[in-house]
């Protein structure tokens, strides 16, 4: 059996073309037209030169558009890849050129940027624009609204279509240049559960067939739909890759119209259209949700929401007993993985209880093993490396020697160690120290950002926290916390040290501080790279 996400959801808009796939404010695009606008697409695409397995960039904003791009590759048997539409126009040269990107779908706000690199890139056979307020499709560029309002029949490619087709997650570029996850379908649907759903309760898909199925029933139930808001942006695993599942079992993704964060905006929406689910990606999105909530107690009870999932980024305690506290009836899923390594640990709280942070159960195919490939035993006290085996990606696009680095072969078996750090539990479940790319090293202790940046959170007033090492003639680094507070009085660095050292080891508590706000990518990871220049600059300023 080929599993392609195209004959997933083309099974799906059979069952049920009349139900909403894609909400986006007053917009709703049924699953029929999904369908359709998706087949005209892709005939545009195959049209405009390309082949088997081209790559396809969605430089978007979360939206219809954004779905309706992969669902279009999928049906020709092309590769799409997700673009950080923050980059700059060396950044943005460089992964279009590494893809190989031969079709870039666009939104015109971003004509401006385009224009600047499209010069330098031959190999793009297509620029195709989504119109804006007050930004009209470039001359030289397709209209996307026009293509997808064609009539077109079903389409498929004259090379087909396949569970071996590619998708390409690009990571990373905060640390170095971004790195092209490449997926098989068929292995990304299974490591993703195989088509299961835990909201809905059901087990992973047998056949293709069997999605649309059970599409039909859940429609024929009575049942609301399932409407899932990816709150962190499309172009980030977490929310791509769960709207992919949310649309598998029959529900609809709808995306925010704003494209500034704002709670309330959020709730409102959660409220009119009773969603059920929401992706965000830890501390970026949830700490100013349950500072709303606070300021508005009542307000939203959102008898609809069920779940809000997070991965990416570690989800603090205290953030998840304040949400808990205004909506005792959801649970709150915090995910460990990464583009590369899906399925390493979980976290759950409900019950108006929540689990601690950086506790996790690991994933059925993973285990924690030292950096020589030895299986930590539980309880040993031993540091090692999170790792998923089963279905992982091929490796990363055009880059051997880091591919090898990530998929290493321990115990006979294939593994997927993307880097994080852990120990293992007497009772089997681990505890997350961090990224050994982000380790400081200061006077040969290493010390994992993350568990400080937990501690530094509890502090009363702390709204947000990063901590970098920062050059030291003595120890070679000293920790430095950039802090983002709420309140009048401001935290010194004295008490923020006292308290770290009251949770952790004294060596890890910081010997520096800067009160800024932390910068953190679109898709709520922090951004280690600027954090860092921040400090530097912030501490030679006041030297």
């Amino acid at each position: 059996m080929d599993w392609n996400y195209a004959n997933l959801w083309e099974s799906v808009a059979k069952a049920t073309p009349d139900r909403a796939a894609l909400i986006h404010g007053d917009r709703t695009i049924n699953w029929k037209d999904f369908d359709r606008r998706a087949d005209a697409l892709a005939q545009a695409m195959v049209e405009a030169g390309l082949s088997k397995q081209s790559k396809v960039a969605a430089y978007l904003y979360n939206g219809p558009e954004y779905l309706e791009t992969y669902f279009a590759a999928f049906k020709a048997g092309l590769v799409p890849f997700n673009t950080n539409y923050r980059y700059g126009g060396d950044e943005l040269t460089y992964l279009f050129d590494n893809a190989d990107a031969e079709v870039v779908v666009f939104h015109a706000s971003f004509a401006e940027m385009v224009e600047k690199v499209r010069g330098r890139l031959p190999k793009v056979k297509a620029w195709i624009a989504v119109a804006e307020a007050g930004h009209p499709v470039p001359a030289w560029a397709l209209d996307y609204d026009a293509i997808v309002a064609r009539a077109a029949d079903h389409y498929e490619a004259p090379w087909g279509r396949s569970g071996d087709d590619l998708l390409i997650m690009y990571t990373g570029g905060t640390t170095g240049m971004p790195k092209g996850v490449m997926w098989r379908q068929e292995d990304l649907f299974k490591a993703l559960g195989g088509g299961a759903n835990l909201l809905l309760g059901l087990a992973p898909l047998e056949t293709i067939d069997e999605a649309g199925q059970r599409a039909s029933v859940n429609a024929a139930s009575g049942e609301p739909q399932a409407i899932t808001i990816p709150v962190a942006p499309l172009m980030h695993a977490t929310g791509q890759f769960i709207s992919f599942g949310q649309l598998i079992s029959g529900g609809a993704v709808a995306t925010l119209v704003p494209r500034r964060f704002d709670p309330a905006q959020l709730f409102d929406e959660v409220d009119r259209l009773g969603v059920s689910g929401l992706i965000i990606v830890g501390p970026a999105f949830a700490a100013p949700m349950l500072e709303v909530l606070d300021a508005n107690p009542g307000r939203w009870p959102l008898p609809s929401l069920r779940r809000i999932v997070s991965s990416g980024a570690m989800w603090g305690l205290e953030n998840k007993q304040g949400l808990l506290k205004h909506l005792p009836h959801i649970m709150l899923m915090d995910s460990l993985g990464s583009s590369e390594a899906l399925g390493l640990a979980a976290s759950t709280s409900g019950g108006g209880a929540a689990a601690g942070t950086a506790k996790f159960a690991t994933g059925p195919n993973a285990a924690v093993f030292t950096e020589d490939g030895v299986r930590v035993q539980a309880g040993s006290g031993v540091r090692g490396l999170v790792a998923v085996g089963g279905h992982t990606p091929v490796g990363y696009y055009k880059d051997e020697e880091k591919s090898a680095k990530t998929f290493r072969v321990f115990e006979g078996t294939r593994w997927s160690v993307p880097g994080d750090w852990a120990t293992v539990e007497a009772d089997g479940s681990i505890t997350l120290l961090g990224r050994g790319s982000q380790v400081i090293n200061t006077g040969g202790e290493k010390v994992f950002p993350e568990e400080v940046e937990e501690a530094l959170k509890r502090f009363d007033g702390v709204r947000d926290a990063a901590v970098v090492g920062v050059p030291d003639p003595r120890f070679g680094e000293r920790i430095c916390a950039v802090v983002d507070f709420i309140g009048d009085k401001a935290p010194t660095l004295a008490e923020l040290s006292a308290h770290v050292k009251s949770l952790l080891a004294d060596y890890k508590a910081p010997r520096e501080l800067v009160l800024a706000p932390v910068v953190r990518a679109p898709n709520g990871k922090l951004d280690y790279k600027a954090i860092k220049a921040q400090a530097i600059e912030a501490l030679s300023a006041t030297a």
